[in-house]
């Protein structure tokens, strides 16, 4: 994983916006049809999407993950073992707290829909999807240069669990044994291929206002403990450093007043082997928390890549303000172990953002010039 030797570098958390015309083919997608055709329309997305990634300044660049519905129950379509009716997750704690907010909410009132649920044995049916996803980024970088480096998401074991219940395995530990050994072979896969592997865990803080809604922050604590355990495991054959990890609150814009502090879960967190650790620290609720790292130093070998730009709100962050961010963290963590990075996706599920598109990519270019700036004022 590139670091920022001598610039601030900067990213982002996976998705993007996709083209409305594949946006359509997404949304009525079922697994049957032309595949090579849909194949080649993600290609086409993925090339345009990095095009317009390097066009904004971003260094570090992914396929903007324009083939998956969404980042977490993408592998419905590539395992086997999944199906039937979507099932209600339960409300969050502040949509209890709000519940005006919450029947507001389109298809959210009483809690938000999950994928559907294990049902059978899992097993790869579709690891060609990976391997195109992969190919196509590899093309979509060889033709376009500037990039200082790739990365492909992919959902860990437990978000996958967490949005896809078990209803086949003997217990959920199995069933998240299970989802591990088979995620491995994507993981092993997008570094083999050159790549930086980025593993999404929103589980590992937004689960607290959901489905662990009931735990102590003991037990909730001892819970994400064992999500890493599983997480490492998959992950044990991999250098760390080619390695980041994703955690959110969710990315959503709510009252989030419920959020646990990142300090009460970091050093759960700095126990993940991935080297790369990717948070929110742009929105209302957790633009404070760079405090934290004025005492709780990360281990040898961490980088921090805050979010300096917010993925809920179609404000466009001057680049000022992003470099302010920026630099607060270099502050703290030292300027070599800061890459500038969003709270969450653009595009993390086909069904819609709350960010329009083009308001997106301008917040993008607002994070290229914000970290121009930083880099002025960390490196004169």
């Amino acid at each position: 994983m590139k670091r920022s030797v001598e610039r601030i570098l900067t990213t982002h958390t996976g998705s993007l916006p996709r083209p409305a015309w594949l946006l359509e083919r997404l949304r009525k997608r079922t697994g049957a049809g032309d595949e090579a055709d849909f194949s080649r329309e993600v290609s086409r997305a993925i090339a345009e999407s990095v095009e317009k990634q390097l066009e904004a300044g971003i260094d570090v660049v992914s396929d903007g993950e324009q083939g998956k519905p969404d980042y977490s129950t993408y592998i419905k379509d590539r395992l086997t073992g999944f199906g039937g009716e979507p099932v209600r997750l339960g409300p969050t704690r502040d949509q209890l707290d709000f519940p005006d907010y919450a029947q507001a909410l389109p298809g959210l009132a009483g809690g938000r829909p999950s994928g559907p649920a294990c049902i059978g044995p899992i097993a790869w049916k579709n690891f060609d999807a990976v391997e195109r996803d992969i190919a196509s980024l590899k093309a979509a970088l060889a033709r376009n240069a500037g990039a200082a480096e790739g990365f492909v998401s992919a959902v860990s074991p437990r978000q996958a669990a967490r949005f896809m219940p078990n209803r086949y395995y003997g217990s959920d530990e199995e069933y998240l044994q299970v989802l591990s050994d088979a995620l491995r072979k994507e993981y092993e896969a997008i570094v083999a291929a050159g790549f930086v592997l980025q593993l999404d865990c929103p589980d590992l803080a937004s689960s607290w206002n959901n489905q662990y809604r009931h735990l102590s922050l003991p037990q909730f604590r001892k819970a994400i403990e064992r999500h890493v355990e599983v997480l490492n495991e998959a992950v044990k054959d991999i250098p760390a450093e080619r390695m980041r990890l994703h955690l959110c609150w969710g990315n959503y814009e709510g009252p989030h007043n419920h959020d646990i502090p990142l300090r009460e879960i970091i050093d759960c967190v700095f126990r993940a082997r991935p080297a790369g650790i990717s948070f929110e620290a742009a929105n209302p609720r957790h633009a404070h928390e760079w405090k934290i790292f004025r005492d709780v130093k990360p281990p040898e070998g961490k980088v921090l890549i805050p979010g300096v730009i917010d993925s809920t709100t179609n404000f466009v962050e001057h680049p000022e303000l992003v470099a302010e961010r920026i630099c607060r963290f270099a502050e703290v963590a030292g300027r070599e172990n800061i890459i500038a990075g969003t709270d969450c996706g653009f595009a993390t599920s086909a069904e819609g953002s709350p960010v329009f598109p083009t308001i997106a990519w301008a917040k993008l270019r607002s994070l290229a010039e914000g970290a121009r700036l930083a880099s002025q004022a960390l490196w004169r």
